[in-house]
């Protein structure tokens, strides 16, 4: 039995549309959570990076953020779509206001719908950015840290560094300098003080100068508290700085030498390995310090600042092949030569850009 060919319709005239006309529907937000989808500035989240295998490591930080997170915090609470308030009950016969009212529903229910924590583009390979929601990352990430140093019991494959992201601006010189005048305040400003180091990383971005960015940025500790102090070898503070492509991150971190840079592959290693990484310049250990001084709601005090950089400390820098640059000030001096810098303790963690 012949069957006939169905032929699609053709418009009048004979000519067929062009390939205008067949432009693929937009990709759909990823999940239904809402929220923002890239990276952006006014985020706070945690900065991962990964081998090669990035959908591994998003479901790796789902399961060590959530494990960790329900320790901290509890565990994460939904409503349902049920449960929400749907407003007032009554006929509402201006139509300007009914539409007002439902707008305010739909965003109501995308709020609630706000998962703790949520993956975005972050805008460089094998980096993978999760925003938070009503936690604090830096706390979050020092007690997951914490724990795997330990009790050096492995938790993951492919995630090799876990960064909190405690804010995130613009990357032009003058929006990070504004930014950063506020937001290195809990830390360094008066009466609080504290020895420090600048760690600078970009990806994808060719217009910012890793000097005038280390410059700037130690000036701004230095006018905060002359008494801040440069010490490479085991910081009290370190200032994390990562760019990509048009977005600076930043952070300021404890522990980061004892806990290898926040390497989770470095941190599980036995003492013996990691010991020339947590010994100080006179032979003394780091000490750790606890999740309870972590909180930045709860500046440190002065009195904790126990590391003092020798007072011919100028600006330093030094950078490490396939690295991020490490870089403090006293009062935003220029950045010496390589030659002239201090050396940095380096490790032999598998750290891919």
């Amino acid at each position: 039995m012949a069957t006939t060919a169905q032929q699609s319709p053709q418009p009048v005239g004979g000519k067929r549309k062009g390939k205008s006309q067949f432009l693929p529907a937009k990709r759909a937000r990823r999940g239904d959570a809402g929220g923002p989808r890239q990276l952006e500035p006014g985020l706070q989240g945690i900065l991962i990076t990964c081998n090669m295998n990035e959908r591994k490591c998003v479901e790796e930080a789902y399961s060590l953020l959530n494990e960790y997170g329900d320790d901290l915090y509890g565990p994460e609470k939904f409503i349902d779509k049920d449960q929400q308030p749907s407003g007032s009950e009554g006929e509402d016969d201006d139509a300007e206001a009914a539409l007002k009212k439902e707008v305010g529903d739909i965003k109501a229910s995308t709020e609630k719908r706000l998962r703790r924590f949520q993956s975005v583009e972050s805008g460089a390979n094998n980096v993978v950015f999760i925003r938070t929601l009503g936690i604090e990352p830096e706390k979050l990430v020092h007690h997951i840290l914490q724990d795997m140093y330990k009790t050096k019991k492995k938790k993951t494959r492919v995630i090799l560094r876990m960064l909190p992201i405690s804010g995130t601006c613009k990357a032009f010189l003058e929006d990070m300098k504004k930014y950063a005048e506020t937001f290195l305040e809990p830390w360094f400003k008066a009466p609080n003080k504290g020895t420090f180091q600048i760690v600078y990383k970009s990806r994808n971005n060719s217009h910012m100068n890793r000097e005038e960015v280390i410059k700037e940025l130690a000036g701004i500790v230095g006018s905060l508290n002359s008494e801040n102090k440069v010490d490479l070898t085991n910081p009290e503070y370190t200032v994390v700085v990562e760019i990509i492509k048009a977005v600076c991150c930043l952070s300021v971190l404890k522990d980061y030498v004892l806990f290898r840079k926040y390497n989770l592959q470095e941190v599980v290693k036995s003492a013996k390995d990691s010991q020339p990484h947590t010994k100080l310049g006179n032979g003394k250990e780091a000490k750790l310090e606890p999740d309870s001084k972590l909180n930045e709601s709860d500046p440190p005090e002065g009195k904790n600042s126990q590391h003092v950089a020798p007072e011919s400390s100028e600006l330093l820098g030094q950078t490490e092949p396939g690295s991020e640059t490490q870089a403090g000030s006293e009062g935003g001096a220029k950045p010496e030569p390589e030659s002239q810098a201090s050396e940095v303790p380096k490790t032999n963690e598998n750290e891919l850009s």
